[in-house]
């Protein structure tokens, strides 16, 4: 039987995590170029939402299938299927095209992140895990800062088109490493996937999404959400395989982790969203100076992880969560605070790498307690869930929030939406009459600046759940080995 190699398996996983963060990264910092030149400011938000709809409600479905049929083909498929909504996104004529292949490329994203951690919680035993987060932590903060600066250089001297493009080798790579040294044997297991649990779950999840839009028939759909979410919990706890094991949530590791990450990931999403579109709308920055403003955030992250992961088996998880999740809290804080008009660019910096830093040492916590709560034959679905939560989180923080921005641009009937589109194209507005530039910077500031809290009260909230992570670190697993408890390679 071929074995893995670890070392150029573990090369492979840091590549899908690269493409990423790359992604969140260069895709944020071309956004208002692509509003400016597409047009459909109110239709920003989506852009960001229907890619993380379609990885959110796709995570749990695709670790479900990897604990059934491994984490080789699941992984595989995810990354193609990511490469060619990234290919179809870089060809969009419109803003309503964009949208639609992001969702395909959200469909392969749901894959990529969940799938590649769970490899990882395989190959590694827990004290090995806490230190190969360096590792990782090392590709997120390459592509904190390569992904500004590329994504400012794509669209001063090419165009938008090419941030999506540039994900095409690093997938190749990435399959053609896997393909090669990465190898398991799957026990086959007679069990069938629960289609209408999944059903419900995505059909749940969209009718949030739009209930939170923030326009006046959106709330509408919230009854509906809530019914459908409840009869997938329903559902759930009958059938024999479910999607998200409901038992999972009695270990109070994953439960609080769940809550926790939904609400710092609302927080993370809102802020990469917005941040950069403030800097360029309001403050008249460059793209490559907005995208600039996720720099601190990504690579604080980073090193912060590398930190935990060599704390963690001193101080346990719940120093660190605790302390990582005050720190984000007083970032968003300052961004609430202090950013406004004629701010110094120093503010989201300084605010942003907070933010980062904190979420390194609490996010990394979180997902190696999650990981060694259960043995490998649910290690799949629970790394899934908690990823789901986080996911489904920054849709709907980001939903919400945009919500939020586009009935602030509204407001004024007499004011036309393809002048706030101008305001966010190369020039800034600088063709629009002096009174109307005026409304379109003060509406956009204002609707940020209510993000901006709204972002702030997500920390908060997250702050108040990591309170009640257990004090002993103890769980079910946690002494579980790769040797123990993982299928052999």
């Amino acid at each position: 039987m071929r074995v893995t190699h670890r070392p150029l398996t573990t090369v492979a996983l840091a590549l899908s995590l690269f493409m990423a963060a790359l992604e969140m990264t260069v895709v944020s910092t071309a956004m208002p170029t692509v509003v400016g030149e597409l047009g459909g400011i109110q239709s920003y938000a989506w852009v960001f939402t229907a890619y993380m709809l379609a990885s959110t409600v796709t995570v749990p479905i695709y670790g479900k299938l990897s604990d059934l049929y491994g984490r080789k083909p699941i992984l595989l498929f995810g990354i193609v299927l990511f490469l060619v909504g990234s290919i179809a996104s870089g060809f969009s004529a419109s803003m309503n095209m964009l949208i639609a292949f992001r969702t395909l490329q959200g469909l392969g994203a749901g894959a990529m992140q969940p799938v590649s951690l769970t490899v990882v919680g395989d190959l590694y035993t827990k004290e090995e895990r806490a230190r190969v987060q360096g590792v990782f932590s090392g590709v997120w903060g390459l592509a904190g800062l390569l992904g500004p600066l590329t994504g400012g250089l794509l669209v001063k001297y090419l165009s938008w088109h090419w941030v999506f493009f540039i994900n095409v080798p690093v997938g190749l790579c990435t399959i053609a490493l896997l393909l090669g040294f990465f190898h398991e044997r799957i026990e086959s297991r007679p069990q069938k996937l629960d289609f209408a649990g999944a059903a419900l779950l995505s059909a749940g999840v969209v009718a949030l999404l739009f209930g939170v839009q923030g326009t006046d028939q959106s709330y509408l759909w919230l009854p509906v959400a809530a019914a459908l979410l409840v009869a997938f919990v329903f559902v759930e706890r009958k059938v024999a395989d479910p999607v998200i094991p409901m038992d999972l949530f009695k270990i109070p590791a994953i439960a609080i982790s769940a809550a926790a990450g939904a609400l710092f990931s609302a927080a993370m999403f809102g802020a990469t969203t917005y941040v950069p579109l403030y800097v360029q709308g309001v403050l008249g920055g460059s793209p490559t100076l907005a995208g600039g403003m996720i720099t601190p955030m990504i690579v604080g992250w980073p090193l912060a992880s590398l930190v935990a992961g060599r704390l963690l088996l001193r101080t346990g998880y719940r120093p660190l969560i605790v302390g990582g999740l005050g720190l984000a809290v007083l970032g968003t804080g300052l961004l609430a605070l202090l950013l406004e008009p004629g701010a110094s660019i120093l503010v989201p910096e300084i605010a942003m790498g907070m933010f980062g830093v904190g979420l390194g040492f609490s996010a990394t916590a979180l997902l190696i307690a999650v990981q060694t709560s259960v043995g490998w034959e649910l290690r799949g679905v629970a790394t899934a869930s908690n990823m789901f939560f986080r996911t489904i989180g920054g849709a709907v923080g980001v939903g919400l929030m945009g919500g939020v921005l586009v009935s602030h641009l509204l407001r004024d009937p007499t004011v036309p939406l393809s002048a706030a589109n101008e305001l966010l194209g190369p020039e800034h507005g600088r063709g629009l009459p002096p009174e109307l530039l005026a409304t379109m910077n003060g509406a956009l500031g204002a609707g940020l600046s209510i993000n901006f809290w709204i972002i702030c009260a997500f920390a908060v909230a997250a702050f108040a759940a990591g309170l009640f992570f257990p004090r002993v670190d103890r769980s079910p697993a946690a002494s579980l080995s790769v040797a123990e408890g993982a299928a052999p390679h």
